[in-house]
């Protein structure tokens, strides 16, 4: 029998013997896979940390992929965009796309006869063309749908020419009125009489010129492409119409992501999109700005979720745009009225109100408003508040706080500054009040009878029988006749600006809060008032006033800038204003001022973080001698400099991208590059007048100064050199 191994235990105690270490025992199969699944949560820690922090590589640019790639996942919404204004911005001429009547209609204007027509399946107009004489022109593309439509004809489209590129195209002012189904004649603002061939304003004129008017917020992604050698266009857009990347920026990237097999969007770029959401309704405003709002581009390459002052500078509170108040006078479109708004400085943003895919309201009527303003029943949806019947005219929130007003004829726009009527203000400075704008014509003036009641009805009757047109004359008509003068038309409004601003005492009270407002400042500096300089000087520092208004005044106070007086000093402070528009109009009051102000309040522009300031500080800048500038001032300024160029080049297809060019030259004092831009400019456009004008300056400087050297060679007894000098001169 084989023996078991015995224990090697003592029988009798003893003493112990020094611990050894005890043997690792074999690990078991549970610590096994324990050990295997903490290795590969580590792994798989490491993984997803990586996964996270390894995102698209530096420097990736997106590029544009078009709708069709983004209706892989997003259908909702391209269903929704699908027949919205956006989606019908511009197209193709063709069945599907042509709302109007081409069968032999024709429309007589100033002695023309159009004629619209069908031929080979193809639309065209028989009309005047540019060189006055009939002729028929095929219409390439349609333009917008709502309320009316437009045609266009291309030009000076050689036979080898990309189909992806477009010729010059022609805006017809032939029109088709989309509600009143009939074709009308779109004239020119304050222009009723036949337009000659060569005027501007003729459909074949340059102000009627898709590629430099219309065509950037018609289109995705465009890039005009105008040569300046052969006067040619090679105009492209990767989608005709305003489509999903116009909103959102190029999409290549997003689309890269959203195929990767990760977990995480990228940690720097997140969906690779414009970032409009967040806390500030400043990005999305912006990214509505560039096509709502009269601007000027101030470099290319602009995309969604980039800061609109990088690339535009909007038109301020101009005497020829917007009243003294701020209301709209000419088509600004919506974004310098919102900027002005209380909804604005509160945070709304565009898509509180708008379908961001359909562009419709989201909701109908009063419920736009009372959507937020959500307070108990009849505070303001009802007559406690707006004192009219309920369903009337005056019972809706628009009609007194977004008066619209008609441009082209037929298209009406609504004011988005948001305000509360004034007629106080209207009595006081002559502005436009919604009370008026409904009461125009009425002969009895609702509420208590007024003590001139009779008065006013005899006196707009014998108007409105001498003058029938201000029966269909709008609101604004009214107003510019008033402002040019017209004392019966003058004397009409101010009867109802008072009645208006008596009802509305009445109504709430004479001793009611008025908010505070810079009409009565820019009242005064265009009426060149004594209190102009201190009004606006007072706006200037009011920080709870709308930037755009502060601009304004800063633009203004540029007529009061001395070099010891107190307004230069208020300019040079507002340099540093955290409001771009502020900065870029201080920047432009102050070139008047000497060198040695510039040269100590000027230089910090040339490093403002947005490229609006730093163009204007290097246009304004570049008059200073070159020495000037020194350390890091230099490439500051050199950059400034080069982006003023560049934006000078947007406009290459315009006298006054050129002519801006030669005023830079200039300064820089290099003559013959700036009678070489004057020249160009006149080549782009011969009809333009101020290039001709400053080239004729330029010229006779010179003139001027050889015939000074010329006077000095001859006193001095070198008559040969100074016959020599005159000889150069000489044409």
């Amino acid at each position: 029998m084989k023996k078991q191994p015995r224990r090697d235990v003592p029988s009798t105690p003893r003493q112990s013997a020094p611990a050894q270490p005890a043997s690792r025992p074999l690990p078991t199969r549970s610590l096994w896979i324990a050990a295997a699944l903490t290795a590969l949560s580590t792994l798989l820690a490491a993984g997803v940390w990586a996964d996270w922090y390894f995102g698209l590589p530096e420097g990736a640019e997106a590029q544009f992929v078009g709708r069709q790639t983004c209706l892989e996942c997003h259908q909702e919404q391209h269903e929704s965009w699908t027949g919205s204004h956006h989606d019908l911005a511009m197209d193709l001429a063709t069945d599907q796309t042509v709302i109007a009547d081409f069968n032999d209609a024709t429309l007589e204007h100033y002695g023309i006869t159009s004629r619209m027509f069908r031929r080979d399946g193809k639309f065209f107009i028989h009309t005047e063309g540019p060189d006055g004489q009939m002729a028929d022109f095929e219409i390439k593309y349609v333009f917008g749908v709502d309320p009316l439509q437009q045609y266009m004809v291309e030009f000076d489209r050689p036979a080898d020419m990309p189909a992806s590129e477009i010729a010059r195209l022609q805006v017809l002012r032939v029109s088709w009125d989309t509600h009143a189904k009939k074709w009308f004649h779109l004239d020119p603002p304050d222009v009723r009489e036949k337009l000659a061939p060569t005027d501007d304003l003729h459909w074949t004129g340059v102000a009627q010129r898709w590629n430099n008017m219309c065509a950037d917020c018609h289109s995705t992604n465009l890039a005009k492409n105008f040569d300046v050698d052969s006067l040619t266009y090679h105009t492209t857009f990767s989608e005709i119409d305003v489509s999903c990347e116009a909103c959102h920026g190029p999409g290549s990237l997003h689309v890269q992501l959203a195929k990767a097999p990760s977990l995480f969007w990228d940690r720097e770029h997140g969906y690779a999109l414009a970032r409009l959401k967040g806390t500030s309704n400043v990005a999305e405003v912006q990214a509505c700005a560039p096509c709502h709002s009269r601007r000027r581009v101030v470099g290319e390459g602009y995309t969604a979720g980039c800061n609109y002052y990088d690339y535009f500078s909007n038109e301020l509170l101009t005497s020829t745009s917007y009243h003294a108040d701020g209301q709209i006078l000419d088509e600004v479109y919506e974004f310098g009225s919102f900027l002005q708004s209380k909804m604005y400085a509160k945070g709304i943003r565009c898509t509180d109100c708008h379908d961001p895919h359909t562009a419709r309201l989201k909701h109908q009527g009063n419920a736009v408003c009372t959507s937020c303003h959500q307070h108990p029943a009849g505070k303001y949806d009802g007559s406690i508040h707006h004192r009219h019947a309920d369903g009337s005219t005056g019972a809706s929130c628009v009609e007194c706080h977004m008066p619209q007003t008609t441009y082209m004829q037929v298209d009406p726009r609504r004011d988005h500054s948001l305000r509360i009527p004034r007629p106080d203000l209207s009595v006081s400075l002559g502005t436009p009040n919604a009370c008026t704008r409904c009461h125009l014509r009425d002969e009895r003036l609702p509420g208590p009878p007024q003590p001139d009641a009779d008065t006013h009805a005899a006196r707009l009757r014998e108007l409105l029988a001498t003058r029938p047109e201000l029966a269909k004359n709008q609101y604004a008509d009214w107003l510019a006749l008033a402002a040019r003068d017209d004392e019966a038309v003058r004397a009409h409004l101010a009867r109802v600006d008072r009645w208006a601003a008596a009802a509305t005492d009445r109504w709430y009270g004479a001793d009611r809060k008025r908010p505070p407002s810079f009409a009565p400042a820019l009242h005064a500096a265009r009426q060149q008032d004594a209190s102009a300089e201190s009004s606006l000087t007072a706006l200037l520092n009011l920080s709870e006033m709308p930037a755009i208004a502060r601009a304004t005044a800063a633009m203004e106070l540029s007529a009061y800038a001395t070099p010891d007086g107190a307004v230069a000093d208020q300019l040079a402070a507002a340099l540093t204003d955290r409001d771009p528009q502020i900065r870029t109009a201080a920047m432009s009051s102050i070139q008047g001022l000497p060198d040695p102000f510039l040269s100590r309040h000027g230089f910090g522009a040339l490093a403002d973080p947005l490229r609006s300031v730093r163009v204007e500080a290097g246009r304004v800048l570049a008059r200073l001698p070159q020495s000037d500038f020194r350390g890091p001032d230099r490439p500051a300024f050199e950059q400034a400099l080069a982006e003023a160029f560049a934006a000078a080049d947007v406009d290459n297809d315009r006298a006054g991208g050129h002519l801006l060019r030669g005023v830079l030259y200039e300064s820089l004092r290099e003559p013959e590059q700036a009678e070489a831009a004057y020249r160009t400019a006149m080549r782009v456009e011969p009809t333009a007048v101020g290039p001709r004008s400053n080239l004729s300056s330029l010229l006779d400087q010179r003139l001027q100064t050889i015939m000074q050297e010329a006077q000095q060679r001859a006193q001095a007894g070198d008559r040969a050199a100074a016959e020599e000098l005159v000889a150069e001169a000489a044409p």
